[in-house]
């Protein structure tokens, strides 16, 4: 989700054959690159708790496909982690959840800006679970009592949260 204008951003992943830094395609800016960075990272060391191991000779690949739209911030470090802790592990994110927030190499989630839009595209987009961090908790007085009450949100301190809350249980194919 996105503040700049409330759009729902979708997130590919996949992994390809090589080694080093993960590319990153769908118009990114900076601080998406360094996001990207972070959950790959993120996603080595706490991986094996979730079931999610990075395969030796395998680089990550993330797009944000939305044509020529320009990203950048870091509010999708917990999307980008749990896509790839979901690719790792076979475990799929479950389809009626958005999410939105910064994390850190120790998996905290971190506050991030404009909620409301946020909220207001995710329940546009059909969404039913919103992911938000537990800081930004207050911002959601700014959200439409019908569009909080039409919501199932949840306000996480850290990514194992969001995980429990954004995977589904039975694993897929595991990617190779």
């Amino acid at each position: 989700m996105t503040g700049a204008g409330g759009d729902v951003l979708l997130v590919e992943t996949a992994a390809v054959d090589g080694e080093g830094e993960p590319v990153l395609t769908g118009q990114l800016g900076d601080v998406m690159r360094e996001s990207a960075t972070i959950a790959r990272s993120l996603v080595a060391s706490i991986g094996e708790r979730h079931g999610a191991s990075l395969p030796d000779g395998k680089r990550v690949h993330v797009h944000f496909p939305a044509g020529a739209i320009p990203k950048d911030g870091p509010s999708a470090g917990i999307t980008m982690t749990t896509a790839l802790i979901s690719l790792f592990s076979g475990r799929r994110v479950r389809p009626d959840v958005g999410m939105t927030g910064e994390v850190t190499l120790q998996g905290r989630v971190l506050p991030i800006g404009g909620v409301k839009q946020k909220v207001l595209a995710a329940h546009r987009a059909g969404l039913r679970t919103v992911i938000l961090p537990i800081d930004n908790g207050e911002d959601l007085e700014d959200v439409p009592d019908e569009v909080r009450e039409a919501l199932d949100i949840h306000l996480a301190r850290d990514i194992d949260q969001v995980l429990a809350i954004a995977l589904e249980e039975a694993p897929a194919a595991a990617a190779a």
